[in-house]
């Protein structure tokens, strides 16, 4: 198919009115092949098979492709295709596909795998139902001619039985055997329901007369399979399955395309659906890739491992396994030594072709012949009887490869023997069958010894209406319901049977079928409870759902049920976490598999457990009230645990908070008859919604008791206490004698009746009376105490500020000395960026309108810049080493010819040169010689410390383009690290929204002081599923710690990172485009930052919402929303807010603290500067760790770059004998780390895609002043006075010296580069960034400078000698490049 164009003349097929749902696309041969189903069948309105599509190529003469037709694919009835795989062997090929109900029951027999031969698709597609096509549709003398390739599909499609289930009275249509699940039947298509027996509706479809149809029988049934491939293995077909639940599975099919038993290959945790995909590794065969959600695995196609035999391994009949014999284990064969050679791995091609079989017989009375189909002659023969268990030795003959046995104690017959059919006397019954036994099909009579079996519906009539002696009416067994049908893979060790006659049935059975090719399980009954009730015990067994259905008396097996098999219960979330002692709040927990919970256990420190009591829920939500701990008066913390069968399974904790505290109630009645009740409650951290409150008021109406229910409005919290207040109308004319009113409180089992504010003015006067006294007493007192009394109000002022200082020195000790190292274990892949982005921000750190100039993508091709003459003569003459020389010195010798000027013409000249670095670096040399001979003469140690000349930008660039490698392989991991760590250092603690100063930092101008005492709070995080992110395997419920003191932006923020880390990808919404909302029982309220609630400052200052602002406690939860576009942003705020810093008038107010209630809080910041030392030591080793792969030999080897420079430098001291070594260490020191490692340390975001914050650059402010320090010659004379960030590393400092100093040594000693190695390795690098930049623009860049200094640039040619060709070549460009303004090309 390979010579086929995409024209417009090779036709367009297209379909009908009616839309269609194409699931793959395949090749075989000339043909192509497109499964595909009608698009309303997955609302199941439609009974119409899948269908197949198939287009074959024109003749060679022709080009282009046709449509062949279609054919439908029937697979047991099921309307859907999920997923579709094409298996190759040689010349032959299969079509694996996936097939489903359109009914969304998941049932045992939900979906299932049918393969079709490719060669039979092909031949039978014909018609064109779907499809508009001039092409003729099959003729019926067709089919007459061919009758082997299929009939056409007629008119209708599947059908229930309309037979009767064998056994059973159901009274029902019955579907055909659980293998099918469906059959076709003209007229209709009717689909199983949920495997319980029920039929479906049957709907009638109108299909084209010509259509064919394929029909097989599923090779593969299972409940939830979504994706499938094939393969074919030593002769053997394998299909990897992938289920809705997370599983991979592996089946191996024989010569008859009959199925083994699936191995579970692997199974994900999140129990997340595997993507209808699946694909081999191209490179290792013997792995496969498994796609899910945000995830893709590489999963071995095999788990040899788990066969412990060489009979194990070899019996498992898994090609993909074999038994090493040098390792004396079953592997695959590449993880085999030696399994090259002939007896160096076994697998099942050295078996036997074919399996041995056994034929059993009874060829007469009391004999037993068993046959076996493999040409050997047997040597001993056992037969067994199941039941009773006996097993024969004696009598038995041996004759080749079979056997005969004369049974002398058990008679074996046949269950029924058919044949006598008579009348008996007094009796209406038509027709009997004489049975030997108990097993008698359908509905039987009973007359004395002689057991008659009655066929089909037979009423029995006894003459004179009297009922014979000895007539007994007998009916099978027939099943209701079955209890529960959601089990764990633990098993269940009762399940309930409802149904009729069960203790009238003998021999019950239950049978458990999974998967198609697996042993069913035959449980015997349990217990037979009565005549309507017995149990079951299950076994445990793998994730998957099952058919179970009854047996009894060796009949047929009820109507299958689906038995549903799910992993473990596991918790998400709860919500509230807390509850009063006298239990009986409702708690929710969110999680999965629910619904196969026994019960939900309390567990507390002292071991008692306590079962709750379940309220109604479902999968994903299990509801209980909390059992009573009166025992602990002080609250406790309980361990919340799941029992499933004789597992518990830890959930979450809880904790138990004591009672809450009614102070007293005011009731209103001034609003006859409407009644108003405000209740007062202490403060605590229950989290009390108004709808777990039931108030009621209860007073006496004569000799009864009545009670009123009041309904709670709102609850409202202040500082102090909290309100409840209730409303109440009365409608009736009932008075109320409020003398007897008493008012009751009930919150779950806690009741609580609540006193009365009192009234009585007599109390009053006794309140007022000892005041009054006091206040008297008092006065008298502090007249005559008043100097004592200022004397002790100072000594407490001294004793708070004593107290203080030390609370905060030796908090900030402890801190120091138990403080774990937070260093990022994995931050994930590093985000370097390109090369072209790292060498713009490199060459024009400030200049953004250059680099986004040149950021530019190349064109695709260059021919116009080859064509532009100008340019080209421009190049050549840039690439003139003495025009190039003269031209920069005379360039520098002009006043106006600033130092940014300076710059940006070497980063020019640099790009302009990027593909010719060994002349570039030949003009490097030249002036930098000449800057040595300017500064020879003056200072020699000032060389290369400032960026004042083109000669030290450009030394600058041209580390930058020759230490890029380095620098990405060796430094950038340790770089980032060291930046990823000081952003989670500084978050750690308090960070003011306002001015970025936080409390843990390096610099101390960015130290936060001013911070109040703050605490973690853990909050859920629910995360609204958005457009953007429409992963179904995201984590959207995530706990995030924050601080009570963080604003609402802040916790965007946090929460924003927490999902990045916990899902590995971004949420897809900016900062500014989420909210953030509290989810409680109460209300819905968005949190903001400034809000009404907000609080204003004397001088009108507002503060920022924080968490603690809210009263958010930790187990709240919080949802993430998308915003209104037209929402404004809370980001940016104004002069007029603040946040941790306030204003001084703020600052100064009395603050509350226990013990210190009402007096001033004393802050001074050098009580905080150990918290920079506290940072310093938790990043420590991160920044040692850069430093030394900066000033490190890897390999004992340097960059060629470093050594060759070095090399430089030391020749041309030498040169002019400079015996010095201060100068020449002050010249590698300037040239190296002050010219390009201090730039990068302190400009993360030339290297990585990042951005940094002002704060992250003073903090990187302070380790670069440190790396520049190791490199300094000085010796550091620090007093108690020098600055903090000098201090921080004083004591370092002294051991980074020596290593500096043995790092220059090491350059120094290691044998020279040949002129060969450095152009090597120049030309290298120049191939690597060919085509990188556009080098036109840069040339025309210069070119502005040329023109602008025209003149003076020729008066100094000249004066020079040997620069006439020169000035004519550089007046030919002037001309070219005039020409083209005239044109306006430029």
């Amino acid at each position: 198919m390979d010579d086929l164009v995409s024209k417009e003349e090779l036709g367009i097929i297209k379909r009908k009115e009616e839309p269609l749902h194409f699931v793959d696309g395949l090749q075989w041969g000339d043909h192509l092949f497109f499964p595909y189903y009608r698009l309303k069948a997955r609302l199941g309105n439609d009974t119409e098979p899948p269908s197949m599509a198939v287009l074959r190529q024109l003749r060679t003469s022709e080009v282009g492709l046709t449509l062949q037709g279609h054919v439908y694919l029937d697979c047991g009835c099921r309307s859907l295709i999920v997923s579709s795989s094409l298996v190759r062997q040689r010349e032959q090929g299969w079509w694996v596909g996936v097939f489903r109900h359109s009914h969304g029951t998941k049932a045992w027999n939900a979906t299932a795998v049918c393969i079709f031969g490719m060669e039979e698709v092909k031949e039978q597609a014909c018609a064109s139902t779907h499809f508009v096509t001039n092409e003729k549709s099959c003729s019926r003398s067709f089919y007459r001619l061919s009758p082997n390739l299929g009939s056409p599909y007629k008119p209708g499609t599947c059908s229930s039985s309309t037979q009767k289930r064998v056994g059973f009275s159901t009274g029902r249509k019955m579907v055909r055997s659980a293998s099918v699940g469906a059959r076709l039947v003209g007229g209709v298509c009717a689909i199983a329901g949920s495997g319980s027996g029920q039929e479906g509706v049957p709907r009638r479809t109108e299909l084209s007369p010509d259509a064919r149809s394929i029909k097989k029988l599923p090779t593969l049934i299972h409940s939830g399979l979504v994706a499938v491939y094939g393969t074919v293995v030593l002769n053997q077909i394998v299909l990897f399955l992938g289920t809705d639940d997370g599983q991979l599975l592996k089946a191996i099919l024989n010569e008859d395309m009959e199925s083994n038993c699936p191995e579970v290959l692997y199974e994900i945790k999140e129990e997340t659906s595997i993507f209808p995909k699946l694909r081999l590794d191209p490179v290792d065969n013997n792995y496969i890739y498994l796609s899910s959600a945000n995830k893709v695995r590489r999963i071995p196609v095999a788990n040899c491992s788990r066969y412990i035999s060489k009979e194990e391994c070899l019996s498992a009949k898994d090609p993909y396994c074999g038994w090493c014999s040098l390792n004396q284990r079953c592997s695959l064969k590449e993880n085999c030594t030696r399994s090259n050679s002939m007896k160096g791995w076994y697998n099942i091609s050295h078996a036997p072709d074919k399996d041995l079989k056994i034929l059993l017989n009874f060829p007469a009375k009391n004999q037993v012949a068993v046959t076996a189909s493999i040409s050997k002659i047997l040597t001993s023969c056992t037969i067994k009887i199941v039941e009773p268990v006996e097993i024969f030795y004696e009598n038995v003959v041996l004759k080749n490869s079979s056997c005969f046995c004369n049974l002398t104690t058990l008679v074996i017959t046949d269950n029924v023997v058919t044949g006598l059919t008579f009348a008996p006397e007094h009796s209406s019954i038509q027709r009997a069958v004489v049975a030997c036994g108990d097993n008698v099909p359908g509905p039987f009579l009973k007359w004395g010894s002689a057991v008659f079996a009655v066929d089909g519906n037979v009423t029995l009539m006894v003459p004179s209406g009297r009922q014979p002696k000895g007539l007994v009416l007998l009916w099978h067994i027939s099943i209701h319901s079955i209890e529960p049908l959601w089990i764990s893979t633990l098993g269940k060790s009762e399940i309930t049977v409802k149904g009729e006659n069960f203790t009238q049935a003998s021999g019950i059975k239950l049978i458990l079928t999974g998967i198609t090719g697996c042993k069913p399980d035959i449980i015997k009954v349990r217990n037979v409870l009565n005549d309507t009730q017995m149990t079951f015990t299950l076994p445990p067994t793998r994730k998957e759902a099952k058919s179970i259905c009854i047996q009894a008396n060796g009949k047929k097996c009820s109507p299958p049920m689906t038995l549903h098999y799910v992993s473990l219960p596991s918790c998400f979330g709860i919500t509230p976490n807390t509850s009063w002692i006298s239990g009986g709040r409702k708690i929710t927990m969110i999680g999965r598999n629910f619904n196969v919970v026994d019960s939900v256990i309390i567990s507390d420190d002292q071991r008692s457990n306590l079962t709750v009591s379940r309220c109604p829920g479902n999968e994903s939500e299990y509801h209980y009230l909390t059992p009573s701990l009166s025992h602990a008066t002080e609250g406790k913390v309980v361990d919340m645990m799941l029992k499933v069968e004789t597992t518990f399974i830890l959930c979450y904790k809880l904790h138990y908070r004591p009672d809450p505290v009614f102070i007293n109630y005011q009731l209103h009645t001034e609003l006859d008859p409407d009644l108003e009740l405000k209740i007062y409650k202490e403060n605590d951290n229950l989290n009390i919604s108004k709808t777990e409150i039931e108030v009621y008021l209860s007073y006496m109406n004569g000799a009864q008791t009545k009670k009123i229910w009041f309904n709670v409005q709102n609850i409202t919290k202040k500082p102090d206490r909290s309100t409840i207040l209730c409303k109440f109308k009365r409608e009736g004319t009932d008075k109320i004698d409020f003398s007897t009113v008493k008012v009751f409180v009930k919150l779950g089992n806690f009741e609580h009746e609540v006193k009365p504010t009192s009234s009585y003015i007599y109390l009053y006067v006794l309140i007022l009376l000892p005041i009054v006294v006091g206040v008297v007493i008092a006065a008298f007192i502090v007249t005559r105490y008043k100097s004592k009394e200022l004397t002790r109000k100072q000594s407490q002022q001294l004793e708070l500020l004593e107290y203080e200082i030390r609370k905060e020195i030796r908090e900030g000790f402890a801190e120091l000395q138990m403080d774990e190292l937070d260093v990022v274990d994995s931050f994930g892949t590093v985000p370097f960026l390109d090369y072209k982005h790292f060498a713009l921000r490199t060459f024009f750190p400030e200049s953004g309108g250059f680099a986004s100039i040149f950021s530019e993508d190349m064109p695709q091709s260059r021919d116009q810049t080859s064509k532009d003459e100008s340019v080209n003569m421009l190049h050549a003459l840039i690439c003139n080493k003495n025009f190039l020389v003269t031209l920069i010195h005379t360039l520098e010798k002009q006043t106006n010819f600033s130092v940014k000027d300076r710059c940006l013409f070497a980063s020019f000249l640099t790009i302009a040169l990027q593909t010719k670095l060994v002349y570039l670096t030949h003009i490097l040399e030249v002036l930098t010689r000449d800057l040595m001979e300017q500064s020879s003469n003056v200072q020699p140690k000032l060389l290369l410390r400032r960026t004042e000349s083109v000669v030290e930008k450009l030394l600058t660039n041209w580390m930058s383009v020759c230490l890029s490698g380095f620098l990405r392989e060796t430094i950038g991991e340790p770089f980032y690290l060291l930046v990823t760590t000081l952003n989670q250092r500084i978050n750690k603690g308090p960070v003011d929204a306002i001015t970025c100063k936080a409390l843990y930092t390096l610099n101390e101008d960015w130290l936060l002081w001013q911070v109040s005492e703050f605490k973690t709070v853990v909050l859920n995080v629910i995360f609204e599923k958005i457009s953007e992110n429409e992963s179904g395997d995201a984590c959207q419920t995530i706990q995030v710690n924050v601080l009570d003191c963080d604003t609402i932006g802040q916790v965007k923020e946090k929460s924003l990172q927490a999902f990045l880390n916990k899902n590995g990808f971004l949420y897809g919404l900016q900062l500014d485009e989420i909210g953030l909302e509290l989810v409680s029982e109460e209300e819905q309220r968005e949190l903001l930052d400034i809000d009404g609630s907000s609080e204003v400052m004397e001088d009108g200052i507002r503060k920022l919402n924080t968490i603690g602002h809210y009263e958010i406690s930790s187990g709240t939860t919080i949802k993430v929303f998308k915003k209104k576009a037209n929402t404004r942003s809370d980001v940016d705020y104004s002069d007029e807010h603040c946040h941790l810093i306030l204003p001084d008038s703020e600052a100064n107010k009395d603050v509350k603290g226990a013990g210190h209630k009402g007096k001033q809080k004393f802050k001074v910041k050098e009580m905080y500067l150990t918290k920079l030392l506290s940072t310093k030591v938790a990043i420590h080793s991160v920044v040692e760790k850069l430093f030394r792969s900066i000033w490190s030999l890897p390999n004992n080897k340097a960059p060629v770059a470093i050594k060759y420079f070095f090399d430089f430098l030391d020749a041309q001291a030498e040169s002019k004998k400079i015996t010095d070594p201060d100068v020449v260490h002050i010249w590698k020191t300037n040239s190296l780390p002050l010219r390009f490692w201090v730039n990068i340390l302190k400009n993360p975001q030339f290297v990585f895609d990042i951005k940094k914050t002002s704060h992250i650059d003073g903090c990187l402010s302070v380790i670069a002043q440190a790396f520049m320090d190791a490199f300094s010659l000085a010796e550091q004379t620090l007093g108690k006075e020098a600055p903090t960030n000098k201090l921080l590393y004083a004591k370092d400092i002294p051991l980074y010296k020596t290593e500096v100093k043995a790092y220059y040594k090491a350059i120094r000693d290691l044998p020279p580069l040949t002129t060969s190695e450095v152009e090597e390795f120049l030309t290298q690098e120049s191939k690597k960034h060919e085509n990188e930049f556009n080098e036109k623009v840069a040339l025309i860049e210069i070119y502005k400078y040329i023109l602008k200094y025209y003149d003076e640039i020729v008066s100094k040619l000249e004066r020079e000698r040997g620069f006439e060709e020169v000035q004519k070549q550089l007046q030919q460009v002037k001309d070219l490049f005039d020409e083209k303004k005239k044109c306006k090309w430029l």
